[in-house]
């Protein structure tokens, strides 16, 4: 019985652990394309696609009025992915996409630190046909 509970228990840890590393850093976004995707085409061969995404809210404040909130995403993604999104998506197109955020920092031509995030997808589903 003991035996069993062990093995149980590591068996339990050892799911957990699995899911858990599975969740880092993980993005789901719904929302709609701001503009058609732009692909771009490297001379290792290399392609890369990034569109912006709006993802809208709305919620009552506290005086009880409807508020619309919209936040825009940098969207991005590289390999077999850039064909399917260059081929299906287009400017205000319902999507969900699925990644993982990305932080980049860089310094500008008069030697200023910036810094930006996106999400770079890994897949995505599309909703429907433009609003």
């Amino acid at each position: 019985l003991f035996d069993r509970r062990k093995t149980i228990q590591i068996y339990l840890q050892t799911l957990i652990f699995t899911v858990m590393s599975t969740l880092k850093n993980k993005v789901v976004l719904v929302g709609r394309l701001g503009a058609k995707p732009e692909e771009t085409v490297f001379s290792s061969g290399n392609k890369k696609v990034r569109f912006n995404l709006a993802v809208s809210e709305s919620f009552k404040n506290k005086a009880g009025e409807w508020v619309n909130n919209t936040e825009w995403h940098t969207i991005t993604a590289w390999g077999k992915v850039v064909d399917r999104v260059m081929k299906v998506m287009d400017k205000g197109m319902e999507v969900m996409i699925e990644g993982k955020l990305i932080h980049n920092q860089y310094e500008t031509a008069d030697g200023q630190k910036r810094s930006s995030t996106e999400v770079v997808i890994n897949d995505f589903m599309l909703f429907g046909a433009k609003k």
